[in-house]
């Protein structure tokens, strides 16, 4: 899906290179996910976990971009 990856790349180019490690690591589970799953998460259809809610949280946040 185009709009995903639009989000995940604004968030990688512009948040991960200075992002905590422990973001690092819960950026790269959320890309082992499957894309119902991501996109519920991206869309607030359902709640991530404590360990991904911070990385979706900032991928969600347009002014990083």
């Amino acid at each position: 899906m185009r709009e995903l990856d639009e989000l995940l790349l604004g968030y990688l180019e512009h948040r991960y290179e200075a992002a905590p490690e422990q973001d690092k690591q819960a950026f790269c589970s959320l890309l082992q996910l499957s894309d119902p799953e991501l996109l519920g998460y991206l869309l607030q259809q359902q709640q991530p976990t404590a360990e991904l809610a911070r990385v979706v949280a900032h991928i969600l946040d347009r002014t990083c971009t």
